[in-house]
């Protein structure tokens, strides 16, 4: 080995070191982007004709553990999904009142409607007292009211919801297209023997957004390309294969839904075009059933199911307590034009409960004169009598029970249901109704803290080989330096060595 072997190898290690550099400032760069995973500078030895020839740059690659990361982006889509749901109902509960059993008076429900019994049991004593017909109207209005806000609230919440899936298709979307036109690249240059280690970043980068929004998995090829199929195994496209696609369809590509103004009337799937919540499609096929998990999943699960079967229970006690109050003698509680809906559970007021605890209110007659509780009657007070030992129980006048809440058969589709008894009575109900709408609420929030948990467990053990420590790699960057002047400085002695022998040759 001769002296420009020795400079041809010095020189290899050099750039073999420039290599190193530029791939550990390409970490510390990014050691806080999210999804960025640890890229490695792999060299090889050259050896010619079996004899040492000084190293090259290989290709580099990832530091990743496939099968924790697979893991984790599942559960950041468990943790999205959560996350909204717990956001969502929180803003309820937030309404709902303390369900504390020590808290005493909690705002509860089931305590205005025992405050309206209470007052009805004080006018009873003292019916010719306008200041007790005054507050058996006002507790009455609380109730109403209470419902009211409830119901704003759910409905609120399931506007929000289909906003957020709007949104999360749109994200989806981005993030398919941009995995797409990536693994295009990567195929191009893995074709041509190229490096691909930061296009593959990019692309996981991409797909660690995805799974926020989405449960998904994916595989890679041998060619390079990247598949994502939903959880269920549905393939998510990832290159638009469109022919002549005009921007109007890239622009929505591969999902499509549109927005909606969602109404207490509205459904997905509704019983027809106008009160259809719109489907996600991919290639005209309605697929929403297919996408869980993530944001988008927790959106469509509150939309349809969860805040659905919240204003059903919220209508079937507003229709409960008018109905059971007006069987009594008693019109207290009706919709907004004074009447008190009719008994079908699938249609909207006045035909149907639908609607109903947004409209609920206390008859304008009974406002204007509150002593319509107690005029006009043979008896005296027997009507408020009947009312508290009636309406407010769980037998009739004539023995008989009580007329049960309504508790199947609910929404525009008639597939939902309360989850309790109905066969209550109306103070019994209303504490079924919060404590089961608490439960709903109190169990995503447990599931956030677990999966939460999970995914810190789970990030834990990635960081040790994916993640960038920015210790490590000024660790790195310090042998490289070492390194480097170790080769420039072979550099220089062979330089002398050659300055020294062309002298002696020239002398």
């Amino acid at each position: 080995m001769g002296l420009t072997d020795s400079l041809s190898i010095a020189v290899s290690g050099l750039q073999a070191v420039q290599y190193g550099m530029s791939t550990a400032s390409q970490n510390v760069a990014n050691a806080s982007t999210g999804g960025y995973i640890k890229e490695v500078a792999n060299v090889q030895s050259v050896v010619n004709d079996g004899t040492g020839g000084g190293v090259r740059r290989a290709t580099t690659t990832l530091a990743s553990n496939t099968n924790i990361q697979a893991a984790l982006y599942l559960q950041n889509a468990d943790v999205a999904e959560y996350t909204t749901t717990s956001n969502s109902l929180s803003a309820i509960m937030a309404l709902q009142g303390s369900t504390s059993a020590d808290s005493g008076s909690s705002g509860t429900l089931s305590d205005q409607l025992g405050n309206l019994q209470s007052a009805l049991t004080s006018l009873t004593a003292t019916s010719s007292s306008s200041t007790a017909q005054s507050t058996v109207v006002a507790a009455a209005s609380s109730f109403a009211q209470s419902i009211n806000s409830l119901a704003e609230a759910t409905q609120t919440q399931r506007q929000n919801a289909q906003d957020g899936v709007l949104s999360s298709v749109a994200d989806i979307n981005t993030n398919l297209t941009t995995i797409g036109n990536l693994s295009t690249k990567i195929m191009t240059l893995k074709s041509q023997g190229l490096d691909t280690a930061d296009l593959e970043n990019q692309r996981y980068t991409a797909l660690s957004s995805l799974s926020s929004d989405l449960s998904v998995s994916w595989k890679v090829s041998a060619n390079g390309d990247m598949s994502i199929t939903a959880s269920d195994g549905l393939t998510l496209p990832t290159h638009n294969t469109t022919a002549g696609a005009t921007d109007a369809v890239s622009s929505t590509w591969p999902l499509t839904t549109s927005s909606a103004q969602i109404s207490t009337s509205m459904s997905y799937p509704g019983a027809s075009d106008v009160n259809s919540i719109p489907a996600i499609t991919l290639n005209g096929k309605d697929i929403t059933g297919h996408l869980t998990g993530g944001t988008l999943g927790a959106n469509i699960t509150l939309r349809d199911t969860t805040l659905p079967t919240m204003q059903a229970q919220l209508d079937s006690l507003a229709y409960t307590a008018a109905s059971r109050f007006s069987a009594q003698g008693m019109t207290l509680f009706t919709t907004s034009d004074g009447s008190v809906p009719g008994s079908s559970q699938t249609e909207i007021t006045p035909s149907g409960s639908i609607g109903f605890a947004q409209d609920i209110q206390v008859s304008q007659a009974y406002q204007d004169d509150p002593s319509l509780l107690v005029s006009g009657e043979t008896a005296g007070t027997s009507v408020i009598q009947n009312v508290l030992s009636y309406a407010f129980g769980t037998t009739q006048s004539d023995g008989s029970s009580q007329t049960a809440a309504p508790s199947t058969g609910l929404g525009m589709t008639g597939q939902l249901s309360t989850g309790y008894s109905g066969s209550q009575s109306l103070i019994a109900l209303a504490t079924s109704m919060t404590a089961n709408q608490a439960a709903t609420a109190n169990t995503a929030s447990s599931n956030l803290s677990l999966a939460q948990t999970t995914q810190s467990s789970l990030s834990s053990s990635l960081s040790g080989t994916s993640s960038v420590s920015v210790d490590t790699e000024m660790a790195n960057i310090v042998t490289l330096q070492n390194a480097y002047s170790a080769n420039a400085k072979v550099i220089s002695s062979v330089q002398t060595m050659f300055t020294a022998l062309l002298n002696a040759v020239g002398s």
